[in-house]
């Protein structure tokens, strides 16, 4: 189950459901732990397999490549620059970057006709409630909304 809440816009003043997270966020162990019950690897090897994926997706990506993994997505560097632009081909260079981003593009299936058919990350079942905050949904007894976030990625 996905949550909302409820969210007023000040620049037109209309309201919208804005998705939250609840609670802590799930830790790599836990993820191992739940790879290792879908597979035939122990919960210690995921958790290895785990802690490595980010430095090998690193080196792949450093050596200029995307990186594709089936039912997830693909992974990709993208170049900050400065922002400043130069007026030829040849005055542009590696100076102008000032940063380096990793982008993400989920795996996506298409039908026949070319639209979107599922997403491996979004359940087809995916049941959206709104969140409710009152002295039983915080951690701390209060209505705070301790433990709640907004999600970042909207």
């Amino acid at each position: 189950m996905a949550y909302y809440r409820k969210i007023q816009k000040k620049i037109n003043g209309k309201w919208y459901p804005q998705s939250v997270t609840i609670g802590k966020p799930v830790q790599t162990k836990e993820v191992a732990n739940r790879l290792a019950d879908l597979s035939a690897l122990s919960p210690g090897d995921c958790y290895s397999m785990l802690g490595n994926l980010g430095k090998v997706l690193g080196e792949f990506m450093n050596s200029g490549r995307t990186v594709k993994l089936d039912g997830v997505g693909t992974f990709y560097y993208t170049a900050n620059t400065s922002g400043q632009g130069v007026d030829s081909e040849e005055e542009v260079s590696a100076k102008q970057i000032v940063g380096t981003r990793v982008r993400f593009i989920p795996e996506v299936a298409r039908s026949v006709g070319g639209q979107v058919s599922t997403r491996s990350l979004v359940s087809e079942n995916t049941f959206w409630e709104e969140l409710k905050l009152d002295s039983s949904a915080s951690s701390s007894g209060g209505n705070d909304d301790e433990g709640v976030t907004e999600n970042p990625l909207g």
